[in-house]
């Protein structure tokens, strides 16, 4: 047992290992995140058009957000392995949920008036959806991918139960061999995901919405 808060010699031997589970981590997180929006943007633009689809995909959606990610995870080893297949099955599982329901919600949002315009100019449902609708939804869309990554990025310490947790290798480490220093590592850097992956997804918002920019000045301005 070691219970010494910080042992800076021990990060220092330790850092390949510690850069190798962040990498694992930002990966893991990466393909959850891409997989759970390639499957929710067709499910949440459906349910917009499709409303009496909706109920029956955030109720299936629902449920799977509402399972305990160990319970998940320990239900899908015996069809899966202990590979990075069953984490991501759990892992892009919980992004469902939240980005359909950001999508919907953010198409949903759009004034009646202004998709009114859009047909009024000769767009059609396909170009109405592009060029008007999706582009204001952006706000309520990114918001979604802000907080399923954030909540991806937690869960994947969890997945460190079976091999395959990033940095959530050292938390349990720390947690077993009563070693602070290694779970201290785990969670702040974790944490530091979290805040770089957040900031980077709202930087992105600010670079698709220049108008929301200028807007932003002109009232500053006023």
């Amino acid at each position: 047992m070691n219970t010494e808060l910080l042992r800076f010699d021990w990060i220092a031997r330790n850092l390949d290992a510690i850069y190798e589970r962040s990498v694992q981590h930002v990966q893991l997180t990466v393909i959850a995140i891409v997989v759970g929006f390639a499957i929710s943007f067709p499910l949440g633009v459906l349910s917009y058009r499709k409303r009496r689809l909706y109920p029956p995909i955030s109720w299936v959606t629902g449920l799977l957000y509402t399972i305990p990610g160990i319970a998940l995870f320990a239900f899908l080893v015996p069809y899966t392995g202990l590979t990075n297949l069953t984490a991501e099955i759990g892992l892009v599982s919980y992004t469902l949920l939240i980005l359909i329901r950001n999508i919907f919600v953010g198409l949903d949002g759009v004034p009646a008036e202004v998709k009114e315009a859009a047909q009024g100019l000769g767009l059609t449902p396909r170009q109405t959806l592009w060029r008007v609708e999706l582009p204001l939804a952006l706000p309520a869309i990114v918001a979604g991918l802000r907080i399923a990554t954030v909540t991806t990025i937690g869960l994947v310490t969890v997945t460190a139960l079976f091999g395959k947790g990033g940095l959530g290798f050292f938390i349990l480490l720390g947690l077993e061999r009563f070693f602070p220093t290694a779970a201290i590592v785990g969670a702040f850097l974790s944490m530091v995901l979290a805040i770089v992956f957040d900031g980077a997804l709202l930087g992105a918002q600010r670079v698709m919405m220049p108008w929301a920019r200028r807007s932003a000045r002109s009232i500053v301005v006023s």
